[in-house]
């Protein structure tokens, strides 16, 4: 199973960006977005380290509910045993 992260582009130097997740911040590739204007606040879906398509906001905030309900129902996800 694959599995795409959405994150926010903090910075940008070439084809890479600083983005940033719930206090997680990663480099990513913008390679794969190179011919689609990329700014900083937008919202991107990283999987690998790469970019690979922006969202809207209300998506990266759907998706991210979606992971935290699969967290907080998995019994062996350490946020579940903290609440």
């Amino acid at each position: 199973m694959c599995l795409a992260i959405p994150m926010q582009v903090m910075e940008i130097d070439g084809l890479s960006a600083r983005c940033e997740a719930k206090g997680i911040e990663r480099t990513v590739s913008l390679f794969l977005l190179q011919h689609e204007p990329v700014e900083p606040g937008d919202m991107l879906l990283i999987h690998v380290g790469c970019a690979i398509q922006k969202i809207s906001i209300e998506h990266a905030r759907s998706a991210w509910e979606l992971y935290d309900e699969m967290l907080a129902a998995d019994p062996l996800a350490p946020e579940a045993h903290h609440a």
